[in-house]
C-alpha cells in the first residue's frame, strides 16, 4: 500500500469502524458522574485535595476546564459540544474502556484501572495513565493559577503516589520547575483566552489562534510525557508499545492543522482505534478477535509511523510546511474532512496538494 493510499485507508475507516467505545449518552464514559463543581472535590484546611489516581477525580478536571473555557469559545461554533478540550475527556474514556488504565505488569493482580473495580482508580504504573497525566493535571494547574478555574481564589494540591512519584508533581510550583515549557505553554493559552475571544477579530481569525495556543501546549505535554512515562513502556509487549509510539505520532498532523476536536469529530477519529491492549502473539492487520477497522488502523498508524521515522521525519515536516497560515490550516482541515467523508476522494492527490501548499507559503 503507498503513502497516499494508506491515508486515504486510515481517515475513511475513522468513519467507518466503530470498535472503540468512547462515549455515553454523548458524552466522555462516566461524564455524569465526574464533580462539576471544585466545592465538590476533598478539601484540607481549605486547600483542594485532587487524587487524579481517582478515575472521577481526573475527569472533574477536564468538566471543570470545559465548564470554566465555554466562555470564551463562542468563535468554536454554537452548541454545548464545540470547545476543543472534549477530546482529552474522551481519550480518557477510551483508555479505561480499553483497559489501558491497569498495571501492565504481567504479574500484577491488582484491579486498579478496570471499569468494574470500586472505586474506579488509575494505575501510577500504566503507561497511558502516565501520559494522560501531563494532559489533564498540567493544565488544570495553569488554569487555576490563571484564575480561569477558581477566579484566582482557591488552592490545589495534587496527591503524588507511591509507585514511581518521581516522575509527577504535587502541585503549581513543583509541576512549574519540573516542567517548565508544559506550564508556560498552558499558562498562555489560558491568559490567551478571555483576550482573543473579547477582540474585535473575526471568529474565523480567533478560532485559529485558540486552537493555535491548545495545540502547542498538548504538544509540549505530550513530548514532556514521553520522556517522563518512558519506563513504564517496557511493560508493555512489543505490539503495543508500537502502537503507543504511533498513536502519540499522529498528534504531529492534527496539531500543525489546528483541528477543531469538538466531540463530534473527535469520536469519530477515535472509533477504530484498538478495544484492548495489544499481546505479545498479536500482529495487525491479522488479530482475530478485532474488527477489520481496528486491524487496519493499527496497520496504517503503525506502517505511517516507520515511514516517517525512516524518511528521517519528512512526512510531518511537509505536512507542517504546508500548514504555514490561517488559510492554510483551514484548508489543511478541509483536506482531512474531504478524507474522512467522502471515501471517493482522490488519495493520490494528497502529496501534490501539500506540495503546493508548502511551495505557495
Amino acid at each position: 500500500m503507498n503513502f497516499l493510499g494508506t491515508v486515504c485507508a486510515v481517515v475513511v475507516l475513522a468513519v467507518l469502524g466503530q470498535a472503540a467505545v468512547v462515549t455515553e449518552n454523548g458524552l466522555p464514559i462516566q461524564w455524569e458522574k465526574a464533580p462539576s463543581e471544585l466545592s465538590q472535590l476533598p478539601t484540607v484546611d481549605g486547600v483542594i485535595q485532587v487524587n487524579p489516581w481517582d478515575y472521577l477525580q481526573r475527569m472533574s478536571l477536564y468538566k471543570l476546564l470545559i465548564n470554566s473555557t465555554d466562555p470564551y469559545m463562542s468563535s468554536m461554533g454554537p452548541g454545548e459540544k464545540e470547545n476543543p478540550l472534549w477530546s482529552l475527556p474522551l481519550q480518557l474514556g477510551w483508555k479505561l474502556k480499553s483497559g489501558r488504565l491497569t498495571d501492565p505488569s504481567p504479574a500484577t493482580t491488582s484491579t486498579c484501572g478496570l471499569e468494574s473495580s470500586e472505586p474506579v482508580c488509575i494505575s501510577p504504573l500504566s503507561w497511558y495513565g502516565c501520559i494522560n497525566y501531563y494532559l489533564s493535571v498540567l493544565p488544570f494547574l495553569a488554569a487555576v493559577q490563571t484564575g480561569v478555574v477558581g477566579k484566582g481564589e482557591v488552592q490545589v494540591q495534587v496527591q503524588v503516589p507511591a509507585e514511581m512519584a518521581q516522575d509527577y508533581c504535587s502541585g503549581y510550583t513543583d509541576c512549574s520547575t519540573k516542567h517548565p515549557d508544559a506550564m508556560a505553554k498552558w499558562q498562555t493559552f489560558f491568559q490567551s483566552l478571555q483576550q482573543i475571544s473579547e477582540s474585535e477579530d473575526t471568529d474565523f481569525n480567533k478560532k485559529d489562534q485558540i486552537l493555535g495556543l491548545m495545540w502547542a501546549a498538548e504538544e509540549e505535554s505530550l513530548q514532556t510525557a514521553h520522556v517522563a512515562c518512558i519506563e513504564r513502556q517496557k511493560l508493555y509487549s512489543s505490539p503495543e508499545v508500537r502502537f503507543g509510539v504511533s498513536w502519540i505520532s499522529s498528534a504531529a498532523y492534527v496539531a500543525a492543522a489546528r483541528f477543531h476536536a469538538n466531540i463530534e469529530r473527535s469520536e469519530k477519529f477515535m472509533a477504530p482505534l484498538p478495544s484492548r491492549v495489544l499481546q505479545e502473539s498479536d500482529s495487525p492487520p491479522n488479530i482475530a478477535d478485532l474488527s477489520a477497522e481496528e486491524n487496519h488502523t493499527l496497520y496504517v498508524f503503525g506502517w505511517m509511523s516507520s515511514v516517517n521515522q525512516l524518511l528521517g521525519g519528512s512526512l510531518v515536516s511537509l505536512w507542517r510546511s504546508a500548514m504555514c497560515s490561517a488559510q492554510a490550516r483551514e484548508k489543511g482541515q478541509a483536506l482531512l474532512h474531504d478524507l474522512v467523508l467522502d471515501p471517493k476522494f482522490p488519495g493520490t492527490s494528497l502529496m501534490s496538494i501539500l506540495t503546493e501548499m508548502a511551495t505557495s507559503c
